[in-house]
């Protein structure tokens, strides 16, 4: 009798995701996390840490253009791009897209996620193996911040879950520094979790977030992979709103969830996210 090997992702402490295996490719303690990547059978390889489900080679171009094209199409002129996290290289990958954009820094405190990336997601981490306009710095993106000033356009905060080494991205003196780092019309977004299982978490970011930004918006997409697969994105802004760009003026990469309709409709939010957003 054979036996099949599973994945069980342990999402909250009443709900998990279960995936049949095909093969594991590697695993590791790396400084900061455990690293693992796995082959599956419903969506291919996937990159773990600490357990948790970080992309597929399936799902993962939702996520990575939602965070991505929806603040570079919301800036006018977005040269100039900072990404904290992403090592697996899909956001990046999505910033470049733009032409508008001449530099995209990413900074990753974990180098093993990005050699893991490059070794088993090349189709993901493409624009990390030597693009012209990407620059990549090892190191911790709470302290990158901390030494920038009016240096980016466009900051997207491509964390980890609010766990381990991710904790600090979600605090409200992070995103303080993430405002002094952005210039004068600068916007940030950061993903902020399910608002099926991380209300109080999303309250408290956006909170946190529109008491910094004169324009704060929380908008959502569906990613399968991860918890509920209904996720939020928060962007703050200086001075645009993401949601008086006219259709016509959003270009159309080569996407293949994100388009200038599902920019406008991702900020019509059902009433029970809304009522998340309510002070209280």
């Amino acid at each position: 009798m054979k036996t099949e090997l599973w994945y069980t992702e342990k999402q909250t402490p009443n709900l998990a995701l279960s995936c049949k295996i095909s093969n594991i490719l590697h695993t590791e303690k790396t400084p900061y996390q455990e690293l693992s990547v796995i082959d599956t059978v419903e969506w291919g390889r996937m990159l773990l840490l600490d357990g948790v489900v970080m992309t597929t080679e399936k799902d993962e171009f939702v996520y990575h253009e939602m965070i991505s094209h929806v603040a570079l199409n919301t800036h006018p002129n977005p040269q100039k791009v900072l990404v904290i996290g992403g090592g697996d290289g899909g956001t990046i990958r999505e910033c470049v897209k733009h032409a508008q954009v001449e530099k995209a820094v990413l900074c990753e405190i974990d180098e093993r996620v990005i050699w893991a990336s490059k070794e088993y997601f090349p189709g993901i981490a493409a624009a990390l193996f030597g693009h012209p306009k990407v620059e990549i710095r090892v190191g911790d993106g709470i302290k990158f911040v901390q030494e920038c000033n009016a240096e980016f356009d466009v900051i997207i905060i491509d964390s980890t879950d609010p766990v381990g080494p991710g904790v600090g991205l979600f605090q409200p003196e992070f995103y303080q520094n993430v405002h002094k780092a952005l210039k004068p019309e600068g916007i940030m977004v950061a993903q902020t979790e399910s608002p099926f299982v991380n209300a109080g978490l999303i309250r408290r970011l956006f909170r946190d977030i529109s008491g910094i930004f004169p324009v704060t918006k929380l908008y959502l997409a569906t990613v399968p992979t991860y918890p509920t697969g209904l996720w939020s994105f928060t962007l703050g802004s200086k001075v645009y709103d993401p949601t008086d760009v006219a259709v016509s003026r959003i270009p159309e990469p080569d996407t293949k969830y994100y388009s200038s309709l599902v920019h406008r409709n991702a900020f019509v939010l059902p009433k029970f996210v809304q009522a998340i957003l309510e002070p209280r």
